[in-house]
């Protein structure tokens, strides 16, 4: 249990919130929202003590531990992969180096026999007997190969090193867990088994993510920082989200009466219920929504982009055809191989492998900026395409100005493509910024201005959420889900690919599994999944 008393943060003038009268309580999980710099993870930090609130107290149950997720990939690079996890447990890690030590004494006194008996005991108590098989356990559960466990961490790839500083925080299961974005660099298949851990996960959690879909599936309550204030609500993040959105549009009809304002409201919580009760939730053991009144629900002052793709020209009945396709690295590792399918209309598809380096390659193929090892591709002579490529870097190479970049890629005058940036978010004053000094962010959402000029009637996605944030990853799933064209898409985002995507192709170095179904049918179904360890076993 954490309780926040009078919490105050503010940096210089600049008061983040003040006044955070909040407990959260054992068995619940709580996902913290706002829009960027609104201070989620500067609440992280003030409850885990890493940063001194303003004003105000963070207290904890009487003998309660507290875990974080930490974010310096770097802090245990002279430790085993086994013992870093094992250090989670900081008590517990204390008391396995003093016993060390007393056992490793060449002078080995009566008084050290009682104090090794006294630790052995304490050992106990904590578990630390099954402590190292805990924790390989946790590490393979995030795919972490057991041939890894007793490398050091600084001979890890950043992707590894993420997987193990998540098991450093589950391990021991904690009281009280704060993670802050613990699905960045997780493939779809490991977030899945988080979702379950957390599931079954007794304690206190709280949790800032831009993943909907693992807010969703885990969060029995959200946290929203607005307005300058932390809000507690009943209720995941799609429970919010549609009720701020119905709140908005009531509060813009000024004809509406209060009793039917209401009413409506009432009867959004109802179908909300009822749709949470039937829904496959892996916190359905949990008492996900205590209460929901009307009171709470409230319009945001977030800001969403537009973001809108129109096509000039129907596509006609060809689309793409690709047959025999083979890529392979620098140093012949098989991506894929005897890759071959038809892009019909009105397919929106979804690209998935183990290895996320096979989608890239297969985007840079189609798209001509690379050769493929062998086989070929045809482009239906009505298709136009947009591209979003997975790393835009080169695209800002250059000291432009933001205005003079985007008029690169169209026909127009200044209004005109200010009004493409507009949509944006970008103020007026934002587009004397030089490109080469933008925020990731914000060179996202350039390239997806600079792709709603080209009006194209095939969208190529590879992995479009990255560097978003929420309110923009909503509006873009929200767009292409009434996108008139096909898309070629990859993504690591759950919501995203299931909301979109109706058709799957899986791109395996032995060939392809092609499912028309949506991404939920597609990984549980068991001979699909019994065809996937063919295919990659092979």
């Amino acid at each position: 249990m954490i309780t926040l008393s009078n919490l105050a943060i503010q940096f210089g003038k600049r008061i983040l919130y003040q006044d955070v009268n909040m407990k959260f309580t054992n068995g619940n999980i709580y996902g913290i929202i706002g829009a960027n710099g609104a201070g989620k993870s500067t609440l992280l930090r003030a409850i885990s003590g890493e940063l001194e609130p303003t004003k105000g107290s963070v207290e904890m149950g009487p003998g309660e531990r507290l875990s974080v997720l930490s974010q310096d990939h770097f802090k245990f690079d002279d430790q085993t992969v086994l013992n870093t996890v094992l250090m989670g447990h900081t008590s517990m890690w204390q008391v396995m180096q003093e016993r060390n030590e007393l056992y490793n004494k060449a002078d080995f006194t009566d008084e050290d026999g009682i104090k090794v008996a006294e630790l052995e005991d304490k050992f106990a108590e904590m578990g630390g007997y099954t402590a190292e098989n805990d924790a390989a356990t946790l590490l393979s559960g995030l795919g972490v190969k057991e041939s890894l466990h007793g490398k050091y961490m600084k001979d890890l790839s950043g992707k590894e090193k993420v997987r193990v500083m998540l098991a450093q925080a589950l391990f021991g299961e904690p009281d009280n867990l704060l993670l802050d974005e613990p699905t960045n660099d997780l493939d779809l298949e490991t977030v899945e088994w988080l979702e379950e851990y957390l599931g079954n996960f007794e304690h206190t959690v709280l949790v800032v993510s831009h993943d909907r879909h693992f807010l969703d599936q885990v969060c029995t309550h959200t946290v929203d920082i607005d307005f300058g204030k932390v809000t507690l609500f009943s209720g995941n993040y799609s429970f919010w989200y549609e009720s701020s959105q119905l709140a908005l549009r009531q509060a813009q009809n000024q004809k509406q009466k209060a009793e039917e304002k209401k009413k409506e409201l009432e009867e959004f919580i109802r179908r909300f219920s009822a749709n949470v009760a039937k829904s496959r939730q892996t916190t359905s053991r949990k008492k996900m929504l205590e209460k929901l009144n009307v009171e709470e629900i409230k319009p945001s002052t977030r800001k969403y982009p537009g973001i809108i793709f129109q096509i000039d020209r129907e596509p006609g009945n060809q689309i793409l055809e690709v047959s025999d396709l083979k890529a392979v690295t620098e140093d012949g590792e098989i991506l894929f191989d005897n890759v071959s399918f038809t892009v019909e209309k009105d397919e929106k598809i979804v690209f998935i492998s183990h290895d996320p380096r096979a989608m890239t390659a297969l985007f840079e193929i189609i798209n001509e900026n690379t050769k493929p090892a062998n086989g070929s591709f045809k482009w239906g002579v009505t298709i136009t395409t947009a591209y979003l490529p997975l790393d835009n870097t080169s695209f800002f190479n250059t000291d432009f100005q933001m205005l003079d970049w985007l008029s690169q890629w169209g026909e127009g005058n200044d209004v005109y493509f200010k009004s493409f940036l507009g949509r944006m978010l970008f103020k007026d004053e934002d587009i004397l910024k030089k490109v080469n000094v933008l925020s990731g962010g914000e060179k996202m959402r350039l390239m997806i201005a600079r792709m709603q000029l080209k009006n194209a009637n095939c969208l190529i996605l590879d992995t479009p959420t990255n560097h978003l944030d929420m309110e923009s990853i909503q509006a873009f799933n929200n767009n292409l889900k009434l996108y008139k064209g096909n898309i070629l898409f990859a993504s690591h985002d759950h919501e995203f690919i299931n909301t979109i995507a109706n058709r799957v192709i899986e791109l395996t170095p032995n060939g392809t599994i092609d499912k028309l179904m949506t991404y939920e049918d597609y990984i549980h179904d068991p001979k699909i999944k019994e065809l996937r360890e063919k295919m990659y076993g092979a």
